[in-house]
């Protein structure tokens, strides 16, 4: 199996776009990290590629969520990283995505795409397919999407 993970902040941006991308008609499953920091935290046994919004406003010391940060520090959920796709506001500049390169590094996986807030419909189209090939090459494979 594989999997898309991603997290989704009250402005739903990061939520439409993965809707969009319609992973799961493609054999890929979908799991939303929770909002809430008293929510059950997730565990995802399988392969998966995560999809982050960026925080922190320009401030890349802020830029990953903490909700992503706790997902991610539980070693079991951070063995099964393949990739990462960020998306930002290119209004911050060199801040732009920021959160896609700093997961990239810390977890030794491709930032494979970054989109403006919840992207257009050609991010949706490349997310999927680069998705949905990474994903029949190999799970382990470590390319990007472009």
């Amino acid at each position: 199996m594989s999997a898309v993970v991603y997290f989704s902040s009250a402005s739903r941006n990061t939520e439409r776009f993965v809707e969009h991308c319609d992973f799961p008609s493609c054999g890929v499953n979908v799991f939303r990290i929770p909002l809430q920091p008293n929510a059950a935290p997730l565990n995802v046994r399988e392969p998966y590629i995560i999809i982050v919004p960026t925080y922190g406003g320009g401030d890349a010391r802020k830029a990953v969520p903490p909700q992503v940060k706790r997902f991610l520090n539980d070693p079991a959920n951070r063995e099964w990283i393949r990739g990462v796709i960020a998306s930002g506001n290119t209004n911050f500049g060199e801040a732009y995505a920021a959160a896609g390169p700093i997961i990239s590094r810390k977890c030794h996986v491709p930032l494979m795409y970054r989109f403006e807030l919840m992207g257009i419909q050609e991010d949706v189209h490349a997310v999927r397919e680069g998705v949905r090939r990474f994903f029949i090459q190999s799970p382990t494979d470590r390319k990007t999407l472009q």
